[in-house]
């Protein structure tokens, strides 16, 4: 009895279940994702065509332009193989065309294109005896890889001069790649290392350079899969530059039926360099379709996908309408709402679907007007936030431990010093005023998100004489203590914090994430019930909050 090909089997263990990424930037897909995402493409396929299934189309072509395992190209090829069934009797015929004819993948590194293929035609040549594809004369298939080099651009011309020859030689340092940005010191490596030099986004011709891949013109029905995610950028720590946006750029100027993606869902909000691409997104009604996991290991073992979740999302070039919005919680509850996926007046996706509803309370009281979604600036909160390093002092600064005639007191990363008042270059007017000091990150747990989480890190009082480092904004000023203790006070309620949230990208906490937040009368001690009450909050969206937003207790 002849037994179907390995890779054409239901078996279990699925290898891909397990199989360990290589990287923060380059994260596997698991099987049941990419099934989640096939399933969501053949529901818009049936949509669109009479409900004709996408599966039982002999001629519809999918491109994986970032393909690691091969997972979203297997699956694709299971389901075509039992839907064309009638169409093409023959199983050995059947699997060739499919293989040949319908599905493709760009790898991103050699090591996950022969990965690719030994998914796909279980065997890493696709040419080769044992592979269950028959017409391929390369050992690629439609699984493309080749070494692309990075193109430096800019940075500085330089003269050195050999230690031992004495010949002067020309150098250039501090170029960047003009196409993904990387930095030539990071990633100028030899001929024996990756150089992570996509060759999706290393081209200013899209269409023309799939085009010289597969050796003839391609367009593509279907375009889905997993994209890595970010590149170190050479900045302070671990700082990352992403670039998962300039794959779904590239992916839409091939002008598919549908897009398909699983991207970090930081976009909703903006973030490094991510602003022009926020905006083309949010105002693009071909975006049917979005799933927020709002914790990113309910997709992604281990972490992996970064702070603040993940998202897949539909696009359909065809048919463009109000975008199906869907928010998984942690504990596995989910949200949906068909919505505009931009509110008039607003330049941020608002993440929660409940959010809406309690962005709107709270600006119906505040302005006085049931549509409107923003404040006028003497009605924000962060007009009273401070931008980075408020007194001019960067994070590494270190004051003196010890207090001389004069001096000023510094709160700085690992605790407080002391340093000459006439050193502080900026923030003045701050100096000598009570005010609030804020961490400029939230506190953080590795690589995961955890619910309900606090938002922000302990703020705590700012007395007059005293200036802080980068580490901290500051918040003020305010003429007395007490002021400043109303202020505290607001800032530990869950539903302020929760409205930073709706407008906080990343771990980052700067001026901007305050734009959603009220001022206040600062007389009193803020509580949630009094903020709660004062926006007419139901028993369901308090829940809501407090399921996301952690209580808050100062320290002494």
């Amino acid at each position: 009895m002849t037994q179907a090909p390995l890779a054409l089997r239901g078996h279990n263990p699925d290898i891909l279940t397990s199989i360990a990424n290589l990287s923060n930037d380059e994260v596997f897909t698991p099987p049941e994702l990419a099934n989640t995402m096939l399933d969501l493409v053949a529901d818009r396929w049936a949509a669109a065509n009479a409900g004709a299934s996408i599966w039982e189309d002999p001629d519809v072509t999918f491109l994986d332009p970032f393909t690691k395992s091969g997972v979203f190209l297997r699956e694709a090829t299971r389901r075509l193989v039992a839907g064309l069934a009638s169409s093409i009797p023959d199983l050995n015929k059947r699997v060739d065309h499919i293989l040949t004819r319908q599905v493709y993948g760009i790898g991103i590194t050699r090591l996950t294109s022969l990965l690719a293929r030994r998914s796909l035609y279980c065997s890493k040549a696709a040419d080769g005896k044992h592979s269950i594809a028959k017409s391929f004369d390369s050992p690629d298939g439609n699984i493309w890889f080749e070494r692309t080099e990075h193109t430096w651009d800019g940075g500085k011309r330089e003269f050195r001069v050999h230690p031992t020859t004495g010949n002067e030689t020309l150098v250039y340092t501090d170029r960047r790649c003009r196409y993904c940005g990387a930095s030539e010191g990071d990633y100028g490596r030899g001929a024996d290392l990756e150089t992570h030099a996509y060759a999706f986004i290393h081209t200013d011709d899209i269409a023309t350079r799939v085009g010289e891949i597969f050796g003839e013109a391609m367009q593509f029905d279907v375009i889905i899969g997993n994209p890595p995610y970010q590149l170190s950028d050479g900045g302070y720590g671990t700082s990352a530059a992403p670039i998962y946006h300039k794959f779904v750029e590239q992916a839409k100027a091939l002008e598919p039926r549908f897009l398909s993606l699983v991207i970090p869902s930081r976009w909703f909000s903006g973030g490094k360099g991510l602003d022009d691409f926020r905006e083309a997104m949010l105002t693009d009604g071909r975006l049917r379709s979005l799933d927020d996991y709002l914790d990113a290991s309910g997709v992604f073992q281990g972490g992996m996908g970064g702070k603040g979740g993940v998202c897949y999302f539909l696009w359909d070039r065809d048919h463009p309408g109000d975008c199906r919005v869907t928010t998984h919680a942690p504990n596995g509850d989910t949200s949906t709402a068909t919505r505009p996926l931009l509110e008039e007046g607003l330049e941020v996706f608002i993440r929660f679907n409940e959010g809406l509803s309690i962005l709107r309370k709270v600006m119906a009281v505040e302005t006085g007007q049931n549509r409107r979604l923003t404040l006028e600036p003497a009605q924000r909160f962060d007009t009273l936030v401070s931008s980075r390093k408020p007194f001019g002092l960067d994070t590494t600064f270190r004051a003196r431990a010890n207090q001389r005639p004069g001096d000023v007191k510094v709160y700085q990363n690992g605790g407080t010093g002391w340093t000459p008042r006439a050193d502080i270059a900026a923030g003045a007017s701050l100096i000598d005023a009570w005010k609030v000091y804020i961490g400029y990150a939230a506190p953080g747990t590795g690589n995961k998100d955890t619910y309900p989480h606090r938002i922000l890190s302990t703020p705590f009082l700012g007395e007059p004489g005293s200036v802080s480092s980068e580490t901290y904004l500051c918040i003020g000023p305010f003429e007395t203590k007490a002021e400043a203790a109303s202020a505290l006070s607001y800032l530990t309620c869950r539903l302020t914090r929760f409205l930073i949230l709706l407008h906080k990208p990343s771990q980052h906490v700067t001026k901007k994430v305050y734009t959603f937040v009220p001022t206040q009368d600062w007389t009193k001690t803020w509580t949630d019930s009094d903020l709660y009450a004062k926006y007419g909050l139901t028993g369901e969206e308090i829940a809501f909050i407090e399921s996301i937003v952690r209580p808050m207790e100062l320290a002494e």
